[in-house]
């Protein structure tokens, strides 16, 4: 049996998507700028997704900026408004994606970033952040929603209020949540969010940023005026058709799925600790009510051999990953990890769940993984 649960890093195309996208990769080829019927039909293919997109999310089409993905629409938001408003303080969390962290470094140095405080289990102290503002306006925040490494939820709403009462510029980096969960943006205070289609079933290259109307930013990718003049370069038509078609998909079926998933999450849990003495749980993944419910990060016993642990699951057909899959060819570790004192002799596994993983996938995943930490011992 071969098992993928490694859908955080990337999700399996739903078919439907595919079949959505061929008539944009093969009939209608034209260039959505060209103002001949070829280009004409592309155009109109692409402003009716964005309508879409922002029915979906209940904010305005001039509010949906189609990129390449999430970590473009991150880097534009964030060197964006950095650039338009010229920010007296950054605020932001040491549990970011290096999307956001290694941006803002690039963007305004470490020195001048401040980092909000965090407890044992990774939650973002907001206390702190309101500290933080204090006596201060025009502040720029970003705060991921869901962790992609721990699962970690943050209230938009809360932190968003927080933000207001302060006058400050708030982005949350909502990849691993865009998709999963519902975004009514007309009442959630929030001026950017950034989202991939590739982590809800979606292709790879297509991603969008939502930008409130009158929170603008300044453009990051210049060239023929692209995307409501936000951002230059030839639009990925069939990508932003695959990713409509995918956030469609997902928001008409995402109470089902939702449970079907976090089923799937609780069957793992329950046979890991039934399975495996000592386990335990990175974050608040464990928490079936309080964590993303595609992603599980598991704490396995110390053993000087789990740095073997996920080549041995390899072999053995079973895909997942030991921190963020985003960090091509890392050897230092997860600095998520690291940030919440995970002890580095426990190994560590992120189990990513999405719904075409199946109960039987689960118990042969866990019994090879009980079998794989007994021949260690």
């Amino acid at each position: 049996m071969n098992v993928y649960l490694d859908n955080a890093a990337t999700t399996p195309l739903d078919p439907e998507v595919f079949e959505a996208m061929k008539p944009y990769l093969l009939q209608h080829f034209g260039n959505p700028s060209s103002t001949h019927a070829h280009g004409r039909t592309v155009r109109a293919a692409i402003e009716s997704a964005r309508k879409k997109v922002a029915e979906l999310l209940n904010c305005t089409p001039g509010e949906i900026i189609f990129t390449s993905g999430g970590t473009e629409a991150i880097n534009t938001i964030l060197i964006g408004a950095i650039h338009r408003y010229n920010p007296p303080l950054v605020v932001t969390s040491p549990l970011e994606h290096h999307a956001v962290l290694h941006t803002l470094e690039h963007a305004v140095g470490t020195e001048n970033i401040r980092y909000v405080n965090i407890d044992e289990k990774g939650n973002v102290d907001l206390d702190h952040l309101k500290s933080l503002l204090q006596g201060t306006k025009g502040a720029l925040v970003s705060l991921m929603q869901a962790n992609n490494e721990i699962g970690n939820l943050l209230d938009l709403h809360r932190v968003g209020e927080i933000c207001a009462e302060h006058e400050a510029w708030f982005h949350s980096d909502t990849v691993q949540a865009v998709g999963h969960y519902k975004h009514n943006l007309k009442e959630t205070p929030v001026h950017g969010i950034t989202a991939a289609a590739h982590k809800f079933h979606g292709p790879k290259g297509a991603g969008f940023m939502y930008v409130k109307r009158d929170k603008k930013i300044e453009p990051y990718l210049f060239g023929g005026g692209q995307e409501r003049n936000m951002r230059g370069g030839t639009e990925n038509v069939a990508g932003i058709i695959g990713l409509t078609k995918a956030l469609e998909i997902a928001y008409a079926n995402m109470e089902q799925h939702a449970a079907y998933i976090r089923g799937l999450k609780a069957r793992m849990i329950n046979a890991l600790r039934a399975t495996i003495p000592g386990v335990s749980f990175n974050g608040n993944s464990g928490d079936l009510d309080n964590s993303l419910y595609t992603v599980l990060n598991v704490s396995l016993p110390e053993s000087g051999e789990n740095e073997m642990l996920l080549f041995n699951l390899d072999l053995m057909g079973i895909s997942v990953s030991g921190g963020s899959a985003c960090q091509s060819g890392a050897s230092t570790g997860s600095h998520v990890l690291r940030a919440i004192n995970v002890p580095k002799e426990r190994g560590a596994i992120r189990f990513s769940f999405s719904k075409y993983n199946t109960p039987e996938e689960i118990d042969f995943v866990v019994e090879k993984l009980g079998q794989s930490l007994l021949v260690q011992k």
